[in-house]
């Protein structure tokens, strides 16, 4: 959401006359986006920010802005404690910078973080300043009212709100025309989106269907799904069009019950795991991903256990771990204590990367002699003779390269593999 969210502020700027700099220290103007799910990222912002006296001494008239979600929950505070900000810009705020800009000029500090029930920028044609011309993002709504236990993101990007269909698709053939052939559908939620028009209400299936009839050389793929809105008629569409990718993302975040419910997740492990046998009905060889938190509170070792006996049961390609960060002014912080030590934390949370990175070999492991369609993306980081991209189980595929250039499709079988890569030859 961030990476979007980055290019519409760079659409917002260049309107203005500004333009895009790979040199930092050429730069009159410096935005830093930022998150604020765990309090790590946070703090590699104010490190990067300590970066900022230096490049200000160099330059005094140098802008320096904070925007998104630690501006919206920091606000005024962070002028304060950080003295070489001149903005700060909350994630529905970005129509207002040329504003705040302009306000800097004149010798003030300058604040926009008012949240918004509207906006969702969905006339504003993202810079694609730092694509590799091939996959692009498209937000299709904005906000959260799931209110998690550790999670901030309700209470700093506001309710939510779904974007119209037609300025989806019009965005989705406009990136088909300029080349790119794979975009990402984001959203908090994204099985939330609902548009209303003349009193017919489109749904994420009915989005997904229509995006899928853009071009069939167009891959679609979407993030984020809520297990307890995952529906069949989802799962179905994804099975009728070969180019909407066969990769689901379902945060689990735990394997216990007990802290599921703690976590205020709306849904029991059993009724997960009844999502992950219609997935695995309805889409045959559909890659499944994951969130999983470490040591949340009031974690034990029991809980931690049944964590990794579900791992073992849908058993993940790949996953996001994390331990437990709290999180100010969320329902955790408010009413639970943080009480797992970091150093259990820690060793759960090397644990459930040990398992993973076991059951992604594994996975990639059957794969082995099997032929898919890659979109080629480009040169493998390792080697100029060799190309990458991606099958439509978003598993990063390796194979020498033969005349094809990104964008093309290729069909590749695989011969080998690592927990990470699959490797293979053009047939």
């Amino acid at each position: 959401m961030n990476f979007s969210d980055s290019e519409i502020v760079a659409s917002i700027l260049e309107e203005k006359g500004f333009r895009n700099t790979n040199n930092i220290g050429d730069a009159d103007v410096i935005f830093i986006n930022t998150c604020s799910i765990r309090d790590h990222a946070e703090q590699r912002v104010r490190k990067r920010l300590d970066h900022m006296q230096s490049l200000k001494r160099k330059n005094p008239r140098l802008v320096v802005g904070l925007l998104g979600c630690m501006a919206e929950r920091l606000k005024t505070q962070l002028l304060e404690e950080e003295q070489v900000l001149d903005i700060i810009a909350g994630p529905d705020s970005y129509r207002d910078l040329p504003r705040l800009m302009e306000e800097v000029e004149s010798g003030h500090k300058a604040v926009n973080t008012l949240l918004s029930a509207e906006e969702t920028y969905a006339d504003i044609a993202p810079v694609r300043y730092d694509s590799n011309g091939i996959s692009a993002y498209i937000s299709i709504m904005r906000g959260c009212e799931n209110y998690c236990a550790y999670c901030v993101v309700p209470y700093v990007r506001g309710q939510e709100r779904s974007r119209d269909v037609s300025s989806i698709i019009r965005e989705s053939e406009d990136l088909f025309r300029n080349g790119y052939r794979e975009v990402t559908l984001l959203g908090q939620n994204v099985n939330s989106y609902q548009w209303m028009l003349d009193g017919k209400k489109t749904g994420f299936a009915e989005l997904l269907e229509k995006v899928a009839t853009v071009n069939p050389l167009l891959r679609i793929r979407f993030a984020t799904s809520h297990p307890k809105d995952l529906s069949d008629e989802l799962i179905q569409t994804i099975s009728r069009h070969k180019n909407i990718c066969k990769s689901i993302h379902l945060p689990v975040q735990s394997g216990s019950n007990r802290i599921l419910d703690r976590m205020n997740r709306g849904y029991t492990c059993e009724q997960y795991l009844k999502r992950i046998d219609a997935i695995r009905s309805i889409l045959p060889g559909c890659a499944i991903s994951t969130d999983i938190i470490t040591g949340f509170c009031d974690e034990t070792e029991e809980d931690h256990h049944d964590t990794l006996s579900l791992m073992e049961k849908v058993g993940y390609d790949y996953a996001f771990m994390f331990r437990y960060s709290e999180r100010p002014d969320t329902l955790a912080a408010d009413h639970y204590q943080d009480n797992v030590p970091e150093e259990i934390k820690e060793r759960r949370l090397r644990e459930v990367i040990d398992l993973q990175q076991k059951l992604s070999w594994q996975n990639n492991k059957k794969d082995v002699g099997k032929t898919f369609e890659v979109l080629v993306e480009g040169f493998s980081r390792r080697s100029p003779e060799h190309i990458a991209g991606r099958n439509s189980q978003n598993k990063v595929v390796v194979f020498p390269a033969t005349g094809n250039t990104p964008g093309d499709y290729v069909n590749v079988k695989i011969s080998r593999f690592t927990s990470a890569t699959l490797l293979g030859d053009a047939v």
